[in-house]
């Protein structure tokens, strides 16, 4: 049992850690790492699908402190209204505060609107969490960093960055003769601060959609020819934007090609894509949980369960997160 003083009431405030069944592995490696039992709470649905939340009689959660692991990924509306209807679950059993942690912030690409008419999704699922009771997001990777800004409440942004980079490090990646790619101008920033920790080249990979999920690549934007390449992006879904980057730096030279995407969505027919690519290895975290139908040799899962369990940790004790990422 994890406790903490609060100066101000002089009393002692409990952590507790549950999860829905989107990702149950990587809660239980949270659970581990903060040497914490998830608290007992089950998860199942009425005959017409309808969710149903039930927290054990004998876990009280009154006056706790509670952080609800549950990415918004596949199948996404079923994790997202389980996260929604677990949070007024514990707002209803007198849970002082409430933390979602989402590795995966799903419904994030929608995040402004770039035709008339259309939604912006991302600022939607910051409403109802906020309806529903949620008092601080934990997110990793948002697809774009001002979703931050949707939010009325604290958000804490985790990188997956200095896990990766130390990956990368342990394996003889980086350098001069590495160069780190971005496939479009929206992961410029991301990828020059992993060039400037690894001592690297950037380029970048100017590129557009005609409509969803399809990419075309336009041109490269640096020198690659003889380079080992690192492609660099928030997450793989169709698997679209990595095979053809990966074809495009080949045809302009490039000696190898790996790519990192912190969330593995990988829908549709990415998998058969990636083991027909150019690519030699795709890293990913396990942000979303990969069935086995879905793993091959080529893709390699990276934890970053440590990083959302010192988070946790630094959020529940009034730490600061940020210096975990400088």
């Amino acid at each position: 049992m994890r406790k903490a003083r609060n100066p101000r009431y002089m009393v002692e405030r409990e952590l507790c850690l549950v999860t829905g069944n989107a990702n149950k592995e990587l809660a239980q490696k949270i659970a581990k790492h903060i040497n914490l039992e998830l608290g007992k709470l089950e998860v199942s649905t009425f005959s017409d699908g309808e969710i149903r939340i039930e927290i054990d009689e004998h876990e009280s959660m009154r006056g706790k402190d509670v952080f609800i692991i549950q990415p918004v990924c596949h199948p996404v509306n079923d994790n997202l209204m389980e996260l929604l209807i677990m949070t007024d679950a514990l707002k209803r059993a007198s849970a002082r505060a409430i933390a979602a942690v989402i590795p995966y912030y799903g419904y994030a690409r929608q995040d402004k609107k770039v035709k008339p008419r259309e939604p912006i999704t991302a600022k939607l699922i910051a409403n109802l969490l906020e309806t529903s009771g949620v008092d601080r997001v934990l997110a990793m990777d948002l697809h774009a960093a001002s979703i931050q800004g949707f939010f009325n409440i604290p958000v804490d942004h985790l990188s997956s960055t200095p896990t990766v980079v130390n990956y990368f490090k342990q394996h003889g990646i980086g350098g001069k003769k590495t160069v780190i790619v971005s496939p479009d101008v929206g992961g410029v920033v991301r990828a020059r601060d992993i060039a400037n920790r690894l001592n690297s080249q950037l380029a970048i990979i100017s590129k557009r959609r005609p409509k969803p999920n399809k990419t075309e690549v336009y041109k490269i934007i640096g020198f690659v020819k003889g380079y080992r390449c690192v492609m660099i992006d928030d997450m793989v879904d169709t698997a679209g934007t990595l095979v053809e980057g990966a074809k495009a730096l080949v045809e302009k030279g490039a000696k190898e090609i790996t790519a990192f995407c912190t969330h593995p969505v990988l829908s549709g027919s990415a998998i058969q894509k990636i083991e027909d690519s150019f690519l030699k290895e795709v890293l990913v975290t396990d942000t979303i949980p990969i069935p086995a139908e879905k793993r091959n040799k080529k893709i390699k899962v990276i934890s970053v369960a440590n990083v959302f369990a010192e988070a946790i940790l630094r959020g529940f004790e009034q730490r600061s997160i940020s210096e975990l990422f400088h």
